[in-house]
């Protein structure tokens, strides 16, 4: 094969890729009721939104510095105050939690209830707070979890119950119960859903309604 060739396949690889993404992620969410064109839409319209972050909060905290000794002189640093703006991101929390709201009404109650708990649990005990960037979380974890919750616990609606459950137990467990830590993390902004926690989410729309 000419090298010219295998030069345009490895450019062309990522855009395979992305493609084959985007035809999983359509077919999971006709999985979910949603009509190919709505899929396409809600797929593009999640991309667009996780570039967008809409700021709820602004917080203002001190920054202790320690004090330096220079014998027979001493230097004293005041305290720096900073400010932290905590935002929620569109395309990892907004529009999930309403396609989920959406997804409601017609799952039943107590089987997402009992998953998003799970999830929740998991979510929690894997996030970690990491200093100068936020929240982390491994991405596949959710929607495995999600998935298998959901087919245990209603097997018949597995699909809307891993998504419903997967979303707000990543966003709770990851996001929400670690907000006592966001002032931990040295960052002027820390987004809800955004960052990793965003990865983690809109898998979970795919993998978990695949999977279920």
């Amino acid at each position: 094969m000419p090298l010219i060739w295998i030069f345009f396949l490895i450019l062309l690889f990522p855009f395979l890729i992305f493609v084959f993404f985007i035809q999983a992620a359509t077919f999971s969410f006709a999985k979910l009721g949603l009509s190919p064109q709505m899929a396409v839409f809600l797929f593009s319209l999640s991309l667009i939104g996780s570039v967008i972050n809409i700021p709820i909060s602004r917080k203002k905290f001190i920054v202790h510095d320690e004090e330096e000794i220079f014998f027979p002189f001493l230097f004293y640093y005041p305290p720096r105050v900073r400010e932290q703006i905590i935002a929620v991101n569109v395309g990892g929390a907004i529009i999930p939690v309403l396609f989920s709201i959406y997804l409601m009404q017609r799952t039943p109650l107590i089987p997402t209830i009992i998953a998003t708990i799970i999830v929740t649990a998991v979510a929690k005990a894997l996030a970690k707070p990491v200093p100068g960037v936020g929240i982390s979380l491994p991405a596949f974890i959710p929607p495995l979890v999600a998935a298998a919750a959901a087919i245990l616990l209603s097997h018949n609606d597995a699909a809307p119950v891993a998504y419903i459950s997967g979303v707000l137990g990543t966003l709770i467990g990851a996001d929400l119960l670690n907000l006592p830590h966001f002032k931990d993390l040295n960052s002027h902004a820390i987004s809800i859903g955004g960052a990793g926690i965003f990865d983690g989410i809109f898998l979970v729309g795919v993998v978990a309604a695949l999977l279920a």
